[in-house]
């Protein structure tokens, strides 16, 4: 910020001298400049020159989105979106897994017996069923795996939703804030242009040597590729902000908003602090996590203890048929299941630190967020309370020292240069401020 000033008040020091003698003829003379979008100072023009036309096509006008639009438009058409929405059906299919008792098994032979001795000939059969034994135990320990398996894929999914929605609105805003820097660009051409002019009828008539039309030209030329160079930027961050909401965005799209709108105050940084810990979905998430994790460790416990079946079966030969009923017990001997538990118990204790450190990591971010915030909206109130109308004043002494020969073309360039840099770093500078309250929101957590 020191630089601006620093240029700012080299421009008005070299032209001090010339303002006491010409700006009231200046001032006495009409004076237009192109139109710019509010709250922004227009960039002072030679006196009989007219503002730049529109660039915008007369035909084909293309769909008009706002922000709103555009979220709503990915959160019903977006792949990834809907992607997500199946993550969390697949997770309470899982539940129903869960909950489901294990299936009987069946056994049923036929066979014939052929006489030998004293026994009789004919056929045979046998049937059986096992009915493994569900304890209740058990089914709650898998029970509580897939529900807090559900909670943890939801609060990932609303994690998910934020970070996409947060990426969104500042690629939304990024447009906004080239299409602003394309404007001002368009504006600078015309000056260009109209400066070129002038000076080429100066040199024309033998006022000026003809040094000043070759700069004139390198300044028109320079400013062509400046609006060259936006245009590109824009379509590069069109085509970002179509990746984000989906093909349901279609390819000539305009949007409705300004990076010089008003922006909301976030609450306070204490609120902040206490909402973010108690109920951010990521937190929320890695709760979950850890949850999940001790209910596995509990469910692999559980099943190293023993487990039971029925089974019932009839066998019938010739002569005989025989009925049976009895108890199958699995009893854990050699495999304790020691390795699953040592796994279940390391996975635990890893969500319990990923936790904490999650927690770190997030109170972090909000600090920083913050600190971005409030950087951001000094600056911005530093241009508007004075930075960017010194700025002008400079380059109004300028031109009118220019214009009755007190001071070359360069001096008049380097205040116009001056002036457009503080402009488009202000255009920055606010785009700064809206990115800093992107993510304190996304850091906001709002209970549902």
């Amino acid at each position: 910020m020191n630089r601006p000033r620093q240029r700012v008040g080299a421009v008005l020091a070299c032209a001090s001298l010339s303002l006491a003698v010409f700006l009231p003829s200046a001032a006495a003379q009409p004076s237009t400049s192109p139109t710019l979008p509010p709250s922004v100072p227009p960039a002072t023009a030679l006196p009989d020159l007219a503002p730049p036309a529109s660039t915008l096509p007369s035909a084909a006008v293309p769909p008009v989105y706002t922000l709103e639009r555009l979220l709503e438009l990915a959160r019903t058409q977006s792949p990834a979106f809907a992607a997500n929405r199946a993550r969390i059906e697949g997770a309470e299919a899982g539940l129903v897994t869960a909950r489901a008792r294990p299936n009987p098994e069946f056994d049923l032979q036929a066979g014939r017996q052929s006489a030998s001795g004293g026994s009789l000939s004919g056929g045979t059969g046998a049937f059986g069923v096992l009915q493994p034994i569900d304890r209740g135990t058990l089914r709650e320990a898998r029970r509580a795996v897939a529900a807090t398996a559900i909670e943890g894929v939801r609060a990932d999914a609303s994690v998910f939703e934020r970070d996409r929605i947060a990426e969104l609105t500042l690629r939304y805003l990024d447009v906004l804030r080239l299409q602003a820097a394309a404007r001002l660009a368009e504006e600078d051409l015309s000056i260009a242009e109209q400066i070129r002019t002038r000076v080429q009828v100066r040199v024309g008539t033998g006022e000026a040597p003809r040094f000043e039309l070759i700069r004139a030209d390198a300044e028109r030329l320079n400013a062509q590729r400046a609006v060259q160079a936006a245009a590109a930027r824009i379509d590069v961050a069109r085509a970002e902000l179509r990746r984000l909401v989906g093909a349901a965005l279609p390819a000539d799209f305009a949007i409705v908003g300004s990076i010089e709108d008003a922006v909301p105050a976030p609450p306070a940084l204490d609120a902040l602090r206490s909402s973010l810990r108690s109920n951010h979905p990521e937190l929320v998430a890695a709760r979950a996590a850890l949850r999940n994790a001790e209910a596995r460790l509990a469910l692999e416990r559980d099943r190293a203890r023993p487990t039971f079946a029925v089974r019932a079966g009839v066998e019938r030969v010739p002569e005989v048929t025989d009925a049976r009923i009895g108890l199958v017990v699995q009893v854990p001997i050699f495999d304790r299941r020691e390795g699953p538990i040592a796994e279940a118990a390391a996975e635990a204790e890893r969500s319990r630190l990923a936790l904490a450190d999650r927690e770190l990591q997030l109170g972090q971010g909000l600090e920083v967020a913050w600190q971005r915030y409030r950087i951001a909206l000094a600056q911005v109130a530093a241009y508007e309370s004075g930075l960017l109308s010194e700025a002008e004043a400079a380059l109004r002494v300028a031109e009118a020292a220019y214009r009755f020969g007190e001071r070359g073309i360069l001096d008049y360039l380097d205040a116009q240069r001056t002036f457009r840099t503080i402009r488009n770093e202000f255009n920055a500078t606010r785009y700064d401020l809206r990115a800093a309250l992107v993510e304190l929101e996304r850091l906001r957590a709002v209970s549902e």
